[in-house]
This record gives structure tokens, C-alpha cells and sequence, in this order.
């Protein structure tokens, strides 16, 4: 069975060495979220980019960063995103975050499963 809802995307652009009260900041978000009941969250770390001062970081052995980025997303209904944002921006020293809406298909098995 395939069931679909309107939800919003929350995608969270960070650096590794990013932190909030001495831990990641990326681990902080994680419980975070979690704590306030959120249905999911994803870490992903990246293998080399750049942000605003255009320096790149990379895992390549000849430049080996300790700022590696960091992608954790999220995705909810759209009051349950709002009412987390206040804070998200509380806990973002720098970075970006990215709000889309988007419709999520959620497929059971015919118990529901």
C-alpha cells in the first residue's frame, strides 16, 4: 500500500569541526531532533567541497582536512519542521540551511508494516 503526505525537507549544510557545547554539532542536532520527537534524521559526511570562503576541503591524502562537510537532513510534517527551526538557529554558529517542501510516499506492506 502506498500512502503520501506534504511534508518539508530540512537540509543542513556544516562543517566537521562545527560545535555546540564542546560536542559535533552535527551529534547535538541528532539528539536534538530526536529529543522533540522528530521522525528522522540522516548524518552524511562528504568527501570534499567548499563553502563561503571558497577554501576546499577534501579527504585526499595530499590535503588532509579536519573540516570535512557535513549533510544532515531531515524530513517532517511541515508544523513539526516550524516549530524546530527556533532551534536550529539557536545551535547554527555558521553554515546553511535549506527548507523545501516535498511529498513523501510512505509504502506497507497490506499489514501496515
Amino acid at each position: 500500500m502506498k500512502t503520501s503526505q506534504n511534508a518539508k525537507r530540512v537540509t543542513i549544510f556544516i562543517g566537521e569541526s562545527d560545535k555546540w557545547h564542546h560536542q559535533p554539532l552535527h551529534t547535538a542536532i541528532v539528539r536534538m531532533l530526536r529529543e522533540e520527537g522528530i521522525a528522522g534524521a540522516t548524518v552524511i559526511k562528504g568527501i570534499e567541497g567548499f563553502g563561503k570562503n571558497s577554501r576546499i576541503h577534501t579527504t585526499s591524502i595530499l590535503r588532509l582536512s579536519e573540516d570535512l562537510p557535513i549533510l544532515l537532513t531531515f524530513v517532517d510534517k511541515p508544523e513539526k519542521v516550524e516549530a524546530i527551526m527556533p532551534h536550529i538557529d539557536e545551535m547554527m554558529g555558521g553554515g546553511l540551511v535549506i527548507v523545501e517542501d516535498v511529498v513523501v510516499y510512505k509504502y506497507s506492506d497490506a499489514s501496515g508494516n
